[in-house]
């Protein structure tokens, strides 16, 4: 009797990858994090388990292991093994506050990996929302947010090229774009938002590490000047089980 090779597992890393095995296992622990299977304060399986689980050898899983230490992800305890980071649960704020600015008073690392970043005409409803000319170049700033590794929001951002010159060219990789705009010299006053919740479609699905279908919070802003002139405009789509907005809501005479 002659035995069919195993399927490999879809959780296993793959040699022919063109990562090296290490930063899939980074990635394969952090998407196990991001979705919940592995949560703050809760210990990761045997070294054994996981080599046997991923298919790779204990050398290799230790430098992933080491590396997520060193990104304030794990941290190890002698002789009990590996354990998911303990941060402090903060709200969102109410005030106006980029996810940068967030993340630095949450105690985390923000970052972001760059999808689209260039200039384009605005659409007609683009136009409509910025009170500027259908045609009009745009800067477009697409980028999954990241804190502290962890994908958190899916964020695209629009901007009037004649505000912002030169912004093509800045990395946003770890810059502010609130920074960015600020150092230009305009004003970021006030944002006017509106949120709902919409299903992650399989684009953002992929992006955000999660199932498509999955609850989302997705978050359309227009942020004013003083006089009450459109900067820029925002779609950001949060996995909603990583984002929580705090309000405050006054009851009038």
């Amino acid at each position: 009797m002659t035995l069919a090779p195993a399927a490999p597992r879809p959780d296993a890393v793959l040699a022919n990858s063109a990562d090296p095995l290490w930063i899939q296992a980074v990635e394969h622990i952090m998407r196990e994090i991001a979705e919940g299977r592995l949560v703050a304060g809760s210990r990761l399986p045997p070294e054994r388990e996981l080599c046997a689980h991923l298919s790779i050898s204990r050398v290799t899983l230790r430098k992933a292991l080491l590396k997520l230490v060193d990104d304030g992800v794990l941290h190890s305890s002698h002789g009990r093994g590996w354990f998911v980071a303990v941060g402090q649960q903060k709200d969102w704020p109410n005030s106006l506050e980029s996810f940068s600015e967030t993340a630095e008073r949450m105690g985390l690392e923000a970052s972001s990996r760059i999808l689209r970043a260039g200039i384009s005409p605005a659409t007609i409803d683009e136009a409509e929302e910025l009170s500027i000319a259908p045609g009009t170049p745009l800067f477009h700033l697409e980028r999954v947010r990241m804190l502290s590794q962890v994908p958190i929001a899916l964020d695209a951002s629009r901007v009037p090229a004649a505000l912002v010159p030169g912004f093509d060219e800045i990395d946003f990789t770890h810059a502010s774009l609130y920074q960015a705009l600020t150092s230009a010299g305009l004003d970021l006053l006030r944002a006017e938002s509106t949120i709902e919740a919409k299903p992650a479609d399989a684009y953002l699905a992929a992006h955000l590490l999660v199932e498509p279908g999955t609850p989302m919070l997705v978050m359309h802003q227009v942020v004013v000047d003083g006089a009450d002139r459109p900067i820029f405009s925002s779609d950001i789509r949060y996995a909603g089980d990583r984002y929580r907005l705090r309000t405050v809501f006054s009851r009038t005479a």
